[in-house]
């Protein structure tokens, strides 16, 4: 009996040992050119967040329990994705003067992490062309689509963990959605929204300061649009170059018109943040958000989106750069404003 016992103590032992270990994530490595004494591994959405230190000959190690997921490692400078899983011995190599290039995972549950790298760094290359979305459409769709069936290749010739696959196939979709969409936008844009065609129009915007304001309004001098939103941090981040270039050109044959596409539930907040951030200019609150036809008719699917129209209300610029872009002050220069 009392074998049986201990056989039965042993199972239970070494169940329990398997148990624990897979509730748990190996992780170490070595990063030569370290940028700093430690790395974060992060997920927002999971409130995980891990500081683990790098010796001075840039060596880390730790174990962690976490859910199996995509996490970012990041040393203060530049980062990458990683799919952990828990059970997992993960080891990683990287030269921070070459990050991209040079990491590179080993180990039991290493794949999944080595796939996001190469991806990351095969679809840095595919970006690189500032031309590709200005390729006549034949020549564009031949070049997505052998971007996209090289990558499914990848995920058919690769064993990978079933949920990742999962992920990664509807991942590459919407990219090829968003290519494809982004580069029918860039068409549009260039046929019918080019340098000195008239621009589409706008009436009856809410005015901050009382009563509407129409595009025609505007007629006689120059209009720099910057199209936001109260809940847009990249539109915020250029409120204080916007500010600066309303001072420098104050008095100037242009106007700067700023139109809202805030919904209505959020007019108290747009009408708060002009008042808190003492924003200048023309303050508009577009009709429809981003339904508004000048907003549609502009094809506007991110912001902020910044447009420059002429005294006579034709199109300088239907995508101008923006107000922390030195481009811009070029473009008021040439023309002598």
């Amino acid at each position: 009996m009392k074998k049986i016992v201990f056989l039965v103590a042993i199972a239970i032992t070494m169940v329990s040992c398997k148990k624990e270990q897979n509730n748990f994530v190996s992780f170490s490595g070595k990063i030569t050119n370290k940028n700093s004494d430690s790395i974060v591994i992060s997920n927002p959405q999971l409130k995980f967040n891990r500081v683990i230190k790098v010796d001075e000959n840039g060596v880390f190690k730790d174990t962690m329990n976490l859910k199996d997921g995509f996490y970012r490692l990041s040393d203060g400078k530049e980062g990458t994705t990683l799919y952990l899983k828990n059970g997992a011995n993960v080891n990683m190599t990287l030269d921070t003067k070459e990050f991209d290039e040079t990491v590179v995972f080993t180990g039991e549950g290493a794949s999944e992490s080595n796939f996001l790298a190469k991806a990351a760094l095969l679809q840095k290359g595919f970006f690189k062309d500032k031309a590709l979305f200005e390729l006549p459409k034949e020549e564009f769709e031949t070049k997505t689509n052998n971007f996209i069936n090289e990558f499914n290749k990848r995920i058919e010739t690769t064993k990978l963990d079933s949920t990742f696959v999962s992920f990664q196939k509807k991942n590459i979709k919407g990219l090829k959605q968003y290519l494809n969409k982004t580069h029918a936008d860039k068409l549009y844009l260039a046929k019918n929204l080019a340098k000195g065609m008239a621009s589409p129009k706008f009436v009856d915007y809410e005015n901050i300061k009382g009563g509407t304001t129409s595009l025609d309004d505007l007629k006689g001098k120059y209009v720099y649009f910057d199209v936001w939103a109260t809940w847009c941090n990249p539109c915020k981040k250029e409120i204080p170059f916007l500010q600066k270039m309303e001072e420098k050109y104050h008095g100037k044959n242009i106007e700067f018109v700023s139109i809202s596409v805030d919904q209505m539930k959020d007019h108290e907040a747009w009408k708060k943040m002009i008042a808190d951030k003492k924003l200048s200019g023309t303050q508009l609150f577009a009709d429809k958000n981003w339904k508004s036809k000048f907003v549609t008719d502009y094809v506007i699917n991110g912001i902020p989106r910044f447009i420059l129209i002429d005294p006579l209300g034709n199109i300088v610029n239907s995508n101008a750069p923006r107000p922390s872009d030195p481009k811009l002050i070029e473009l008021f220069n040439s023309l002598e404003l």
